[in-house]
């Protein structure tokens, strides 16, 4: 039997004391579980959150700080505690890890992504443990919406993992409040159907964000891309990596698409808009076509060749995503144009597409 490629993502409030700082024995306990389970020959990833937490203690911080400076401040100083802490006791095992610091640029701009992805793919090549967090110390809109869910996920499709597995500070998804007599936990999720009977609510932690909303999100993700997701408590982490009946398990929807594209889908945001005609958005949708100026009637934002743009029908309805090749103030006296038409006024470098396919996600209906 082939080893099993393992995503393993812990959240902050599985990490931390509730003053904030580092809880030692927690942290601990997790890398002695992981490395038996790669003494078992499953290839772990781990994607930790706690850079922020660990840094309010030695910062004088009672809570997460609300601002983004003072919390980049507080990654700045919390990152290096925790890669410490996990470099630390892993050699106890005689294991290496290699950090990974990753933003949503590094995996939707293709150099990024090829960087990344070598990365990551020779780490464990060299028998190393990746820990995998968000760029907090630079990152901005990242801290601001999202938490590691969302990215646990999209690594799992980076290194084509078998499996995800969420920690939480509950046994699963259940039925009503965990704490409560009678609430049922969920075992197995095959679909939205079946969440409808789900409490699902966000973290009240001082120190994490998200919740079960993100951790639903991004087993749609996950799922939606082939993979499936195990959702338990940070204490069963070992049971949920040995196949015993913990948590609640999110089971395949889709199959794997590719993943600059899943990234691009769910791990940015449009940095302006485009407003389609009906025929390009046919042609996008039915055809899987790139986008012409000529299928363009409005710009809406300031962006730049590179960047993410939100593609939007007549209607105003989200249809894809994609990375524009011009800058905004470039567009409008191209929009409506045929890509010959620009070539012969204002030269052969007009004679592209505004998004090529390969750089588009559709994300409607």
């Amino acid at each position: 039997m082939s080893a099993r490629r393992v995503v393993v993502k812990v959240g902050s409030s599985s990490l931390t004391t509730p003053g904030g700082g580092l809880d030692v024995d927690r942290l601990n306990a997790l890398v002695d579980t992981l490395a038996a389970a790669r003494a078992g020959d499953d290839v772990v990833v781990l994607v930790s959150s706690g850079a922020i937490a660990a840094g309010l203690a030695p910062l004088g911080l009672a809570r997460r700080p609300r601002d983004l400076a003072t919390q980049q401040a507080a990654a700045s100083v919390g990152q290096g505690l925790l890669m410490h802490r996990y470099s630390e006791r892993f050699a106890r095992h005689g294991i290496v890890t290699g950090q990974v610091l990753l933003t949503a640029d590094d995996v939707t701009r293709r150099g990024h992504y090829r960087n990344a992805y070598r990365t990551l793919a020779r780490l464990r090549e060299l028998g190393a443990v990746a820990v995998v967090n968000e760029n907090d110390t630079v990152a901005t809109s990242e801290i601001r919406f999202g938490d590691n869910d969302r990215l646990a996920a999209l690594v799992a499709h980076l290194v084509h993992a078998d499996l995800l597995v969420l920690l939480s500070d509950v046994d699963g998804l259940f039925d009503g409040d965990p704490r409560a007599t009678g609430s049922r936990r969920l075992t197995d999720v095959r679909g939205d159907t079946d969440l409808a009977v789900a409490r699902i609510g966000r973290t009240a932690s001082g120190v994490g964000t998200g919740g079960m909303v993100t951790k639903v999100e991004a087993a749609r993700i996950a799922t939606g891309a082939g993979i499936p997701v195990l959702l338990t408590s940070a204490n069963q982490v070992g049971g949920a990596l040995g196949g015993e009946p913990v948590g609640t398990r999110f089971h395949p929807t889709g199959r794997r698409r590719p993943t600059r594209l899943l990234w691009l889908a769910y791990a940015t945001a449009g940095h302006g808009r485009l407003t389609l005609d009906a025929g390009a958005v046919r042609a996008l949708t039915e055809r899987r076509a790139s986008l012409l100026p000529a299928g363009v009637v409005e710009v809406d934002g300031t962006f730049g060749a590179g960047d993410p743009v939100d593609l939007v029908g007549p209607d105003g309805a989200l249809v894809a995503r994609g990375l524009v090749n011009y800058d905004s103030d470039e567009l409008p006296s191209l929009l409506g144009r045929s890509t010959r038409e620009l070539a012969r006024s204002l030269g052969a470098g007009y004679e592209r597409e505004l998004v090529h396919r390969d750089d588009l996600a559709l994300l409607g209906p």
